[in-house]
């Protein structure tokens, strides 16, 4: 792992930033459409954001991204058995709060494009 600044993952990550907010606020009544895509594009847009401030070796990234899916899934399933409940509206919508297997899902779909992406834009490490 290098620590590096690439402009062209940055400006995916921001683009991708802006999606995920107009399906949480314009696309809010998509109902499962829009929390399914927002799913996707979490993983890619958290790929992104990596890859936007370090290099590392594929498929570190994209495994990286995902686990980060996968524990925000898992945190909501520790909470929904327990009945602990974010205070905060706003981080309730970010995260979500009810764990469901078509996440699982679309976390998966997304790592799939972020390895794509990985292969097509084959970053190399800054010198």
């Amino acid at each position: 792992m290098r620590w590096r600044f690439d402009p062209v993952a940055t400006t995916w990550a921001l683009g991708l930033f802006v999606l995920l907010v107009l399906l949480a606020t314009v696309g809010a009544g998509l109902g499962w459409i829009r929390s399914f895509a927002g799913d996707v594009v979490a993983v890619v847009w958290v790929h992104c954001l990596l890859a936007s401030v370090v290099w590392m070796r594929a498929p570190m990234r994209p495994l990286l991204a995902l686990a980060v899916g996968l524990a925000v899934e898992a945190a909501q399933y520790v909470s929904q058995q327990t009945g602990w409940q974010v205070a905060s509206p706003m981080l309730r919508i970010v995260l979500g709060s009810t764990p469901d297997w078509l996440d699982v899902v679309a976390y998966v779909i997304g790592f799939v494009l972020a390895c794509v992406m990985e292969r097509r834009v084959a970053v190399k490490p800054a010198a």
